[in-house]
């Protein structure tokens, strides 16, 4: 009973003696990061106001955020009475150990730099890696989120984009692409070229400067190839010659030009034996 009632008279001395510190330095936390977000949302304002590049955006209100949220834990602690030199010392020790757990999340802030330096690619840019392709919506500290056509959001490591290889389709406004379509043996190639010319002439997904280009680029086991090489927007690339497979088809039809398919002739042989 005794060591009890000396525990307590201990207790209630440590909180007479720290309590306040402790009050005090909760109310600090408190009012420091409501503070922090308000400098967050003060600095996101004034780069937008600013036009900061939009790459470098969340990576310096990550890195800003991360600063200050540290130097509010280092005020408190020297507000409960804990000698900085020991707390150094304790950050230092701490930091090793963290530093050794998490190298893959330094590497990806490394990542991180290095993009934001070399620029290989920038906010908005239709990128492939991986084969993901997508446009970069938002570079972090430890990771980069990009947006595929179908409105996927992958969250990629740095680390793998610094490293790595990308296919930027952003760096030129248009992308060429090679289409091809078959046709018989028996088909009026000259008129199929015009119909394919016509038609992407008149298709405004296609750009006409370069000029579309057609030429017969194969004579397949069944087929004449005919290939339609023309230069669309990239947010226009992935659709693809699905830009034009409709309107090929019925144009074809409306012509009299066979587009050949796969056949099957099967032949039923009499068994004169019995």
């Amino acid at each position: 009973m005794e060591k009890i009632n000396s525990y307590l008279d201990q207790g209630i001395a440590l909180a007479i003696q720290y309590g306040g510190q402790i009050v005090l330095a909760i109310i600090v936390l408190i009012i420091g990061i409501a503070l922090i977000k308000r400098v967050n949302r003060g600095l996101r304002k004034n780069m937008e106001k600013r036009k900061l590049d939009p790459s470098l955006r969340p990576f310096a209100l990550s890195m800003i955020d991360a600063i200050l949220k540290v130097l509010l834990v280092i005020s408190i602690a020297s507000m409960v009475g804990i000698e900085m030199t020991s707390f150094v010392a304790i950050l230092g020790a701490a930091g090793l150990a963290i530093g050794l757990a998490l190298q893959g999340s330094l590497s990806n802030f490394a990542g991180g730099v290095l993009i934001l330096i070399l620029k290989p690619f920038k906010v908005g840019d239709l990128i492939e890696f991986d084969g993901k392709l997508g446009f970069v919506r938002e570079i972090q500290i430890f990771v980069t989120k990009i947006e595929t056509f179908e409105h996927v959001v992958h969250i990629i490591p740095n680390a793998g984009l610094s490293s790595g290889s990308i296919s930027n389709f952003s760096d030129k406004p248009s992308k060429r692409q090679d289409w091809v379509f078959g046709i018989g043996y028996g088909a009026n190639i000259d008129k199929a070229k015009e119909i394919l010319m016509e038609l992407a002439g008149a298709e405004s997904k296609i750009l006409q400067d370069p000029a579309p280009q057609i030429f017969v680029s194969e004579l397949a086991d069944s087929s004449v190839n005919i290939t339609l090489r023309v230069w669309v927007p990239n947010e226009e690339a992935p659709a693809g010659s699905t830009i034009l497979a409709e309107k090929v088809k019925k144009a074809f039809d409306q012509n009299g030009i066979g587009i050949p398919f796969p056949q099957l002739d099967l032949h039923l042989v009499e068994d004169k034996t019995k």
